[in-house]
Formats: C-alpha cells, structure tokens, sequence
C-alpha cells in the first residue's frame, strides 16, 4: 500500500460500490413472504408502540427496534405509510457496515487483506441479494463479526471499552436471531484450538494471565443488559427474558420435523460453487470459495508479523471451518443462513488473495495475478447486478428461495381497482381463504385495507365477502355460494384472466361479484374516454 490517501479513496470506492449495487430499486422485488411476515410483525410495534416477543415465531427483536428509526425520520405512523424502500435500508445499511468492518482489523490483516475483504464483501452476490431483504440474518452476521473484531481489538489494547463492546455484540446476536447459539459455540471452540496451538508455539505464554476478572464481568453485564433490554421490550413484558430461552425448544423441534427446508450436507457449498437452472445463467462464487481455502492453509502456517497477527487468522479460519461445518451437518437449510460462514471466508479469501500475489516471483506474474482478481471481482459484481436487478426473484436465481412471484403486484392492483370501484373503498369487505394460512405476503399488499378477513378454511357462516382471494383447494367448497342461478344470490365473477400464483406452482384465485364487476368495467370506461 502505497500510502493512506491510496487506501483512504479505495476503501471510499469500495463503499461507493456497495452502496450502488444495494440501493436503487429496492421496492422493485416481491416482498418474500418472511419478509412480509416480519413487516407485519414490525407494524405493530410502529401502532401499538408495544411488542412482545413471540418465542415460536418471528426471531428477535432487534429488527423490529432498528426500523423503528427510517419511520421516524418519514414521520410514519401506520405500516400502511411505509414502504419496502423503509423497511430493506435497515439490512442494507448493516450491509455496509459489514463492508467496512474490516478497516478495524488493519493492524491484524494488513491493508491490502483489508481492501480486498471489502470488495469482496461489496460484490458478493449473496451478500448483496441478502442485504436488500427485510430478514434478521444481515444484522446477524454484522453483529457476529463486530463481536469478533472487537474482540481482537480488546486483546490488543486491554482497553476495557472494547471489552464492553463485544458484550454488546454478543448480546445484539442473542436479540436477533435464535442461531446465535451456533455462532457462539464456533466462537467459543475456535478460541479454545487458536489458544491451545498458541500454547505450543509459544511456552511462555498463559492464557490466564490474559484474563482480567473484571473485564470479563463487564462483558458479560454489557451482553446480558442490551439483550434483556431487547427482549423484555425494554422492560415493559419481563416474561419476554424468559420466552427467548423458551424458544430453542420450539426450533430444535422444527429443525428436526419441517421436511419442506431440509437439504442435504453440501447444499450451500454447490451454491456458492457452481449453481445453473437451465436456461438461466451460471452463478458462482467459487473464486472466494478457492482463495478462502487458500487463505485457510496460510492462516494455519502464518507467523506473526508486524503486518499480520497470525493468532487473529487462525481464530478466523477455525471460526469459518467450524460454523460451515455445523450448518452443512444441520438437515434444516435456508441459503442466507450461509452468510455467517461466507462472510469468514470473504476474510480469508482476502488473505489467500494477498499471499497469492506475494508468491509470485517478479512484477509480471503477479500483475497478471492481480489483473486476474481485478476480472474475477469484476464478474462477481455482474453476477450481483444480475441477480438483485434482472433475476430478483427467477428460481434461476439459487438465492431466490420459495419466493413470491411478481404475480403479487398485479393482485394487489386489481383489488386496489376493485376497491375504487366499491362504495366502501378500502373499507371493502375482503376475504382470503388459503390452506394452512399460506397467503402471505397479501397482508403486507393489503395493509392498506381496513376490511380484509384472513381464512385457512371456508367459513358457512360468515357471508361471503363482494371479493375473495381463494386456494384452488377450497373453490369446491366455496363454490356453491359463488355460482347460486340469478335472482337467488349475487353472481361471481372470475378477477385474474390468467394464472396466478403467489410462490411458483401455489395458485391463486380471485373472485368479485357480478355488480362490482360491472361497476369497475364501467369505470375503467369512463376513465378510458377520459383519456381520449
């Protein structure tokens, strides 16, 4: 590094590009249902001002909290003020935080590590395509990893501030989501084989003279203060402390028995190495996959130097080694559940990168190295571009997972044009009948709506609604009260004029009565002639 402007304005171009590949367009995706379902969940805290912590769903609530402040700033009161540009610039902004956490490791990395661990970070496809999504895992990985570089930074100073620090990373992982555990259990095994070959290479060295009880007890205070602060909803629900204990009963149990998410052992490693749905293009992240193991081997070999703190790499390698590990042998998969072990391994990618170009012999090899890399970052950030802005939610995408289709946008403007044309407006009567309650995201589309009633079966005694939205599963138990002869009963109409479907191959119907048909077809008309 030639000196700190070259690394002030790349670390600035590498923010830069970051920001330009998770910013623009973010309402332009279907909401996936988990998202919808924790804005939903977030819609009460903005109305009630109260949340309460439900241990069998939702995860934590730091996501809840945290969006708290996009809405203050537009002034927001109700979720229907809201759109998904306030919700998906929390993760976003965490996101980039995630980017720029490297910069702290400058003195145990090198700059150069640090440099090419942001820009991988910035370019990753996965990394980007889960910063744009309204899920807890962004906020996860970054309060992880804060934990993890304040940690090192402790070791370094002893400065009892960023002992407090950490404990406040590891609390902020347990408020928001339950697998924190895992990133606790790697964290806690990486330091115990990091110390123990530490203690081989170095035989004065003790680990108990490293401990200062009283530093320990501050972390431990900071962690256990910010998540009861979080979880007891700042101390308006107490039992909130208790129920995220609770929890891990409800997910162990789901983990072992919900066969819809089970994938087997080498799922997220085909991900990220080589994944192609015909005729979709190829994604790949395998340059980080190869460096990272390439890094792994100098992480293991490395020695101290004043360019690198060899015992900060091998915490890293054994971190990342270990949480893949864990998760590959978990049965229950979701793809941004990688992004905890991704993340270490765009860290030691870095480091292999840097000690790739160091082996080379002359000038020469290692520009046409680095001109290589420059190539291979440059194809990652096409495949990020690609993957958020033209395949945003294409099943070719593998980081598309069970999402809802753009069919969704046209059914909310077709019950938005149905309302117009009703009396009551949005205070229109709407039912929505589906199976298990497998309508989401329509709650977040139909947030503005005053008058919906959400259904997993028919109910004979409830009248039926001027418009339903059906599974094709209950239309033969509905349809009797749909299709009476003239006369007797209001006749329905059918809304969609082709298929739709909320995810792929999960079909919806839509119906509205004969009049109200009518009545927008005339409007539709008169709007028409309007225009002409």
């Amino acid at each position: 590094m030639k000196g700190p402007k070259t690394y002030c304005v790349l670390i600035l171009l590498v923010a830069l590009v970051a920001l330009a590949l998770r910013l623009p367009h973010l309402a332009h995706r279907p909401m996936h249902s988990d998202e919808a379902v924790n804005a939903v969940k977030f819609g009460q805290l903005l109305e009630e001002r109260f949340y309460r912590y439900d241990p069998h769903e939702y995860h934590g609530p730091t996501l809840n909290y945290f969006t708290l402040i996009p809405t203050w700033l537009t002034s927001a009161q109700k979720l229907s003020e809201i759109g998904e540009f306030t919700l998906r610039i929390v993760p976003v902004l965490f996101g980039i935080l995630l980017v720029l956490m490297p910069l702290l490791l400058a003195d145990g990395l090198s700059k150069p590590v640090v440099i090419l661990a942001a820009a991988f970070t910035a370019v990753s496809p996965a990394m980007v395509f889960y910063s744009r999504y309204y899920i807890h895992e962004m906020l996860l990985v970054c309060f992880t990893f804060g934990a993890i570089v304040s940690a090192c930074r402790y070791t370094l100073s002893k400065n009892i501030g960023w002992v407090v620090l950490t404990g406040l990373f590891l609390g902020l992982m347990h408020a928001t989501k339950e697998t924190c555990i895992i990133a606790f259990a790697s964290m806690l095994l990486a330091f115990l084989l990091t110390s123990v070959i530490r203690r081989q290479q170095e035989a004065t060295w003790n680990i108990k003279k490293e401990i200062i009880p009283v530093h320990i007890i501050a972390a431990v205070a900071s962690a256990v203060i910010i998540s009861v602060l979080f979880y007891s909803s700042f101390f308006t629900n107490p039992t909130g402390v208790l129920d995220s204990f609770r929890a891990y009963s409800t997910y162990f149990s789901r983990a072992g028995r919900d066969v819809s998410h089970v994938h087997p052992s080498y799922y997220y490693l085909k991900m990220l190495i080589y994944s192609k749905y015909a005729p979709g293009p190829v994604f790949s992240e395998a340059l980080i996959i190869i460096l990272a193991a390439i890094g792994f081997v100098v992480a293991m070999t490395k020695k101290s130097s004043h360019t690198a703190n060899s015992h900060l790499l091998r915490f890293i390698a054994f971190y990342t080694l270990i949480t893949a590990a864990i998760y590959s042998v978990i049965p229950y998969k979701t793809p941004w559940c990688m992004l905890t072990f991704l993340y270490g391994m765009i860290l030691l990618a870095a480091i292999g990168a840097v000690k790739l170009i160091k082996l080379q012999p002359n000038l020469l090899t290692r520009t046409i190295i680095g001109l290589m890399l420059v190539a291979a970052s440059v194809h990652l950030t096409w495949q990020a571009y690609s993957a958020n802005y033209k395949f945003f939610a294409d099943p070719r995408n593998p980081y598309v997972y069970a999402h809802s289709t753009t069919d969704v946008f046209n059914i909310a403007r077709r019950v938005e044009q149905m309302a117009r044309a009703h009396p009551d407006g949005r205070g229109m009567h709407i039912q929505v009948i589906c199976p298990y309650n497998d309508y989401w995201p329509l709650p977040w589309y139909l947030r503005s709506f005053t008058n919906v009633g959400w259904y997993d079966k028919v109910d004979d005694n409830a009248p039926v609604a001027p418009l339903i939205i059906i599974s094709p599963a209950v239309e033969s138990a509905i349809s009797g009260r749909l299709y009476e002869l003239p006369g007797k009963k209001n006749l329905y109409v059918p809304v969609f004029g082709k298929y739709t479907q909320l995810r792929p191959h999960l079909e919806v119907r839509a119906f509205v009565t004969k009049d109200l048909w009518d009545s927008f077809q005339v409007m539709k008309d008169d709007s028409a002639s309007s225009r002409n």
